[in-house]
């Protein structure tokens, strides 16, 4: 579906001072729901008052940081008033200076929603054409090029977002339809004028938290959706390994009171026999990739809801500097760019989604280990006769499983311990939250590659214990569950590549195919 087509096919979402949800973000960047900006007057009037306060400021000489004045350290630099008119394209222009890959359409279009959402609290002395001129190009899927490296995270998203602003006037270059072009020439293809920034506008766009939020709003819903996964999968493991039903008994986690491990627990019970006690000759206790999955998982799933709080409360704010307050005819200079609460939510949280990459790739150890994988053959290898000589299962994929693992680890040093003094020693303590998001969308990536191999482990895994034990059989949602794999990924009997099975896997993971537990 294009974009372009979401007005009459999905829902919107709106934009005026009301409290946005990170879903709403998540939805406008996937394409399945479209902005909006509120028609309501006095969220119109609110606006139009902070645009109109600082026009009268500059008509009375009023000293305006970033407006009469240079950025940063060059603050105590005045401009002349005629210059003053020339100073937001300055801004956007010099902060071109951005490498790195260029973000995705949908982390632009979150991006997009994100800046627009703190411009349209009323807070940011911008007008209604510049909130309407982001709508447009959202509404059109005309999406800057946005590099993705170059930012510190105070004072905010300065080099990224220039790109922003300087595609609603214009200027560089934006993706529409897969297809890189200059931006005059989509605004004029779409029937849309360029925008003539006023005096603040160029800072209020880009002194602020749009980038690293975006991101984190995208990281949240994926992670969130990795923690089901991840359960789903290690009762699948449970099942292949013929472990212990009875680790995840309700009375055994009702005496460890966290609730996101005792929803993981229970999410584990209605995938798996708990009732069951230890049979003769059965290992008591399993390891503990699968015994302590829960007390794995269940950390990312208890901090969900602060993350959830701090990700929204970041999203729901006005976050750039100056703030124009425009009842009470007040310039109030701070800090609000800074994105310390989004570096250490996304540092947070990537160090929680490694941990359930390296929680799967102990129960890949087990699976495909003849040692510990209780009867089943070595590499899961689901080949018989003489050919099964030559055949090797998924020994290589343990191995690429490995390697994502090992790297996912790696990225979880936190970014913002990283902060460096810069701009003249005017930014001398910085977040590093764009960084720190960053490298959470990175391990996602990792992690999420690590499931998709799993998924094909767990898979094999069942159908040769089924092959094995074949009175046994899984609780009715795991065999739903296998019977959806198994239509997508046959059985590894003669060896193949697998790597169309690995990013088939993603995309289902990616898409959230899967509805897993309620």
């Amino acid at each position: 579906m294009h974009p372009a087509d979401l007005k009459t096919t999905s829902r919107a979402v709106r934009f005026d001072q009301g409290r946005l949800r990170i879903e709403d973000i998540v939805d406008i960047a996937e394409g399945m729901a479209c902005a909006t900006l509120s028609q309501a007057q006095e969220f119109r009037a609110t606006i139009t008052r902070g645009a109109e306060f600082l026009d009268r400021l500059l008509r009375e000489d009023g000293a305006i940081y970033g407006v009469t004045t240079g950025y940063g350290d060059s603050c105590t630099v005045t401009v002349p008033p005629e210059l003053v008119a020339e100073l937001p394209h300055h801004l956007y222009t010099y902060h071109g200076c951005g490498l790195g890959a260029y973000f995705s359409p949908e982390e632009t279009r979150a991006i997009m929603a994100a800046r627009l959402a703190s411009l349209s609290k009323g807070y940011s002395g911008v007008s209604l054409e510049l909130l309407e001129q982001i709508v447009r190009l959202l509404d059109k899927d005309l999406l800057p090029r946005i590099p993705s490296e170059g930012s510190v995270g105070a004072s905010g998203d300065l080099t990224p977002l220039s790109y922003l602003a300087a595609a609603l006037c214009g200027e560089r270059e934006v993706l529409r339809d897969g297809v890189e072009l200059p931006a005059a020439q989509a605004l004029a293809e779409a029937g849309i004028s360029p925008l003539r920034l006023r005096p603040k506008e160029g800072l209020a766009i880009m002194n602020g938290t749009a980038v690293m939020t975006a991101l984190a709003c995208l990281a949240y819903a994926r992670a969130e959706y990795l923690t089901r996964l991840c359960t789903r999968i290690t009762a699948m493991a449970s099942f292949a390994l013929d472990g212990n039903a009875h680790h995840f008994d309700a009375t055994l986690f009702s005496v460890k009171p966290h609730p996101g491990l005792q929803r993981v627990a229970a999410w584990l019970r209605t995938d798996l026999p708990c009732e069951e006690t230890p049979r003769n000759g059965k290992r008591l206790q399993d390891r503990y990739s699968l015994r302590c999955a829960p007390h794995v998982i269940g950390v990312l799933a208890d901090a969900l809801p602060w993350l959830r709080e701090s990700i929204e409360n970041e999203l729901n704010s006005a976050n750039d500097n100056p703030i124009i307050d425009p009842d009470g005819e007040r310039v109030l200079h701070g800090g609000h760019f800074y994105g310390g609460h989004i570096a250490f939510a996304m540092d947070s949280m990537k160090n929680a989604i490694a941990n359930l990459a390296d929680l799967m790739d102990r129960q890949m150890a087990l699976l495909v280990d003849s040692r510990y994988n209780n009867g089943l053959p070595s590499n899961l290898s689901g080949m018989q006769g003489p050919r099964a000589a030559i055949n090797h299962g998924l020994k290589a994929l343990q191995i690429s499983a490995s390697a994502w693992t090992a790297e996912a680890l790696k990225q979880t040093m936190p970014a913002s311990v990283f902060s460096r003094s810069t701009e003249c020693h005017n930014q001398d303590k910085v977040s590093m939250g764009t960084i720190a998001a960053r490298d959470c969308l990175r391990i996602l990536e990792l992690t999420e590659q690590v499931g998709a191999a799993l998924l094909i482990t767990v898979l094999q895994g069942s159908l040769l214990r089924q092959h094995v034990n074949p009175t046994v059989a899984p609780e009715a949602p795991l065999q739903a569950m296998l019977d959806e794999l198994a239509g997508d990924v046959r059985m590894i009997e003669e060896d193949r590549r697998l790597e169309p099975d690995l990013r088939l896997m993603l995309k289902r993971i990616r898409a959230r195919a899967w509805k897993l537990y309620d």
